[in-house]
């Protein structure tokens, strides 16, 4: 006799296999969203790491190191600043010295800006602002960008001469004819120039509109190199001088923004990136609702204590006798004879008529009356089943006897 084998049951719970090859799609995306987020971290605190736009120890393309390394081969000492105090320390002991300044981001105001013209001999100044200009050359205005498809020196200035040529398609500053004191280089058009000088009283001012003199992608297209190689290499001293917070006047204590670091929006992606792939992955998605409907039997007391109890919690005596009453007036109007959708006037004429009251009574007890606390609600309610007695006392027919017992209740509230 063969023994006799267990039948086999298939396990519905998933292998690691076949969980893998199900979510293998959303591992993927995760794993895909956090080396994005991963490399977008790395080439911001890369970008980051470089310096500011025209920094004299910036490598990158913006930066100006290429500019700086060249002077310093030729024997000009350049000495980076990063303050007004710093910079005026630092030309007063050098009194030789050429101040080399750009404020992109505007941090010094128009006083800071007055004092920083008053600081060296000479000072050349890279992609000037408004406040820059209102400060030290207010009869200079901006040009907008040079139409023209070659730039050429066209002045008596030594350092254009020796440029030569720009690159086209820079910014310019504009300059009105015959200006005194002020001399235009590179004219693109329309009274404007790439470089305008500015000499008053034994001082030179050097204003070159567009960065790309200095910045280390453009300095060895055309003159470029020349123009930079001769504007800061005129002393044997050149002080850098590029604006920070520190020049700002302090107004107040510091935001949030100023004192947090800069690594920290980075990594709060990097966080909210992998939480939403966490929850992708794991998260539970269950299918839709369905509507099931349930035997459910309720007796018709319970029903009623229940509504009545909500009905007292919410102090709601006009919604409770206005159900006594509807069901009150639909039983009366059976009572005597009436359809079920007879007007409420011919309902409380019918039942003043047949119990012998009068049909003011009758409509406040019905419709009219208000209850104001409980008591006046019990008062009311006896009143109304006081009336429907008298209404099923009154259509009973002559000889009918007592009425029968009411029929069993059938599981429904009756209003």
């Amino acid at each position: 006799m063969s023994p006799t084998l267990a039948p086999t049951h298939r396990s519905s719970t998933p292998t690691i296999r076949a969980a893998l090859r199900t979510s293998a799609f959303w591992v993927v995306a995760g794993i895909g969203a956090v080396l994005v987020a991963v490399i977008a971290f790395i080439a911001t605190a890369a970008g980051g790491s470089s310096g500011p736009p025209l920094a004299a120890d910036n490598p990158a393309q913006a930066g100006s190191m290429a500019l700086v390394e060249v002077l310093r081969q030729q024997g000009v000492t350049v000495l980076p600043v990063d303050t007004l105090d710093e910079a005026s320390k630092t030309i007063s002991a050098h009194d030789d010295a050429t101040l080399f300044f750009t404020d992109p981001q505007a941090f010094l105001e128009s006083d800071q800006l007055t004092e920083l013209g008053a600081l060296a001999r000479r000072t050349v100044v890279a992609d000037p602002g408004f406040l820059t200009l209102q400060a030290l050359a207010p009869e200079v205005g901006f040009g907008g960008i040079s139409p023209a498809d070659s730039l050429t020196a066209q002045c008596t200035l030594p350092a254009a001469i020796a440029a030569g040529t720009l690159s086209p398609g820079g910014k310019t500053l504009g300059l009105a004819a015959d200006t005194p004191g002020y001399t235009g280089c590179f004219p693109g058009g329309d009274g404007t120039f790439s470089v305008v000088e500015k000499v008053t009283d034994g001082r030179t001012l050097t204003l070159v509109a567009d960065t790309a003199v200095f910045a280390n992608d453009e300095i060895a297209t055309s003159g470029n190199a020349a123009l930079a190689l001769n504007l800061l290499g005129a002393d044997d001293t050149l002080v850098w001088y590029l604006p920070t917070l520190a020049d700002v006047p302090v107004t107040g204590p510091p935001s949030l923004g100023a004192l947090t670091p800069g690594w920290v929006t980075p990594v709060l992606l990097l966080l909210t990136g992998t939480a939403i792939a966490a929850m992708v992955w794991r998260g539970r998605r269950f299918g839709p609702l369905v509507a099931e409907n349930l035997p459910v039997v309720v007796r018709a007391s319970e029903t009623m204590e229940g509504r009545a109890r909500l009905y007292a919690r919410g102090n709601a005596r006009l919604r409770a006798i206005d159900a006594i009453r509807i069901g009150a007036i639909t039983r009366m109007a059976l009572a005597a004879g009436l359809p079920r959708t007879a007007p409420l006037d011919q309902v409380i004429s019918t039942v003043a008529a047949l119990t012998g009251r009068p049909a003011e009574s009758v409509y406040a007890a019905l419709v009219g009356e208000v209850p104001d606390n409980d008591a006046d609600l019990m008062a009311l309610s006896t009143a109304i089943d006081d009336l429907e007695d008298a209404t099923a006392v009154a259509a009973r027919p002559p000889g009918s006897g007592p009425s029968p017992a009411a029929p069993p209740s059938t599981g429904r509230m009756e209003p």
